[in-house]
């Protein structure tokens, strides 16, 4: 059978977890294709989530965006870590290559590392870029900044055009250097266990509404759990690693590994709560659109994906954002409230992105 090279971005999860779900449909529709997975992502989110048998080769394959913490990037550690990868290209992509001669690859899929798209193009092997931004795009606002990084632009560039196409997923930022662009719809995870059984299972109030703290891989320090004006009429859901200190009455923490254990998924535990609080990202809002859940959102820094979120999710899904000083107070309960009673969204969109990028590789592979 055919190998599939998927090279992920290690920048938070939101790119693991779009493209874990790509590679789930995919296997489902073709068992016995051997896919093989390059990124600094966590093991664990793979261990946990994919549900057939994949190679995982752990390494860096971009540097994304350094992040001082869930809401603060640091534009100018980022600059300078990108053009230091960026540096070493030539000798990555010789590295590279010979990776993907050695484990036999037919096709290159990345999200969205410019090197596996230029690795792709020196092994002689088609690649597509199946994203919603390119790097390009995100550098270009932060090297205004620093303009000795400048060339950091053309070579993202320059490794982003080597790719056959893209697939390109909504709210989308960049894209220029390459061609044809073919926009699909988002991929997005859809819950499996009923609303009601995830909350029996994981010992959440059934009648109650909730509202799920989730800040990606980066993670958020300081929550306000004893000032929230929220409680007792809304629920606060956590999810942990470790155990929890003790939390305010109101305030549930949900054990990532007995979640697992027990079967379910984040995106379960996304259907089965009110609204979600949240920087806005492609992951998460691609999550609460597929699960029709409501979106409270604060500002995330200096990200240009965050004036695209903010300015499509309206469209796609019920949300209000919350001052920043409004979240560090714990002063949530309006924001809460008013995202929960909106109406539905204006526009019913597709979420079956996985099931269309799946088929597209399948197509190219000539395997039915």
């Amino acid at each position: 059978m055919p190998v599939v090279f998927f090279y992920i971005s290690g920048h938070g999860f939101g790119h693991a977890v779009r493209q874990i779900e790509i590679i789930n449909t995919l296997q489902d529709l073709a068992p016995d294709l051997n896919v093989v997975v390059r990124t600094s992502a966590p093991e664990w989110l793979f261990s946990r989530t994919v549900r057939r048998a994949c190679t995982r080769l752990p390494g860096e394959t971009d540097t994304g965006v350094v992040q001082i913490d869930s809401l603060r990037p640091d534009p100018h550690q980022t600059i300078v870590r990108a053009a230091a990868f960026h540096d070493t290209l030539p000798r990555r992509i010789d590295e590279e290559v010979a990776m993907l001669r050695r484990y036999g690859a037919d096709f290159v899929v990345s999200d969205a590392p410019p090197l596996a798209c230029a690795a792709g193009r020196a092994a002689g092997i088609k690649s597509v870029l199946c994203a919603n931004f390119t790097w390009d795009w995100i550098y270009a606002d932060y090297i205004a900044d620093y303009p000795p990084a400048s060339p950091l632009l053309s070579s993202v560039q320059e490794a982003y055009a080597c790719a056959s196409a893209a697939w390109r997923m909504p709210m989308h930022g960049g894209f220029e250097t390459i061609a044809p662009i073919i926009d699909i719809p988002f991929v997005s995870r859809h819950a499996r266990s009923p609303r009601a059984d995830t909350r029996r299972i994981l010992r959440l109030p059934a009648g109650q509404p909730l509202a799920l703290v989730s800040f990606g891989g980066f993670g958020l320090r300081d929550l306000p759990l004893e000032t929230l004006d929220c409680l007792p009429h809304w629920g606060i859901v956590l999810t942990t690693t470790t155990d929890p200190p003790r939390l305010p009455v109101g305030v549930h923490a949900v054990s990532e590994a007995e979640m697992y254990e027990a079967g379910l998924r984040y995106e379960d535990l996304v259907r089965a709560v009110d609204v979600v609080v949240t920087k806005p990202g492609y992951g998460i809002v691609s999550d609460c659109v597929a699960n029709d859940t409501a979106v409270v959102y604060t500002s995330r820094g200096r990200f240009p994906e965050y004036e695209v979120m903010v300015r499509e999710m309206p469209r796609v899904l019920r949300c209000g954002h919350l001052e920043m000083d409004s979240f560090a107070e714990g002063r949530w309960k309006a924001t809460l409230d008013e995202a929960v009673q909106m109406a539905g969204p204006s526009e019913r969109v597709r979420t079956d992105g996985a099931h269309v990028v799946a088929r597209s590789i399948l197509g190219h592979l000539a395997v039915s």
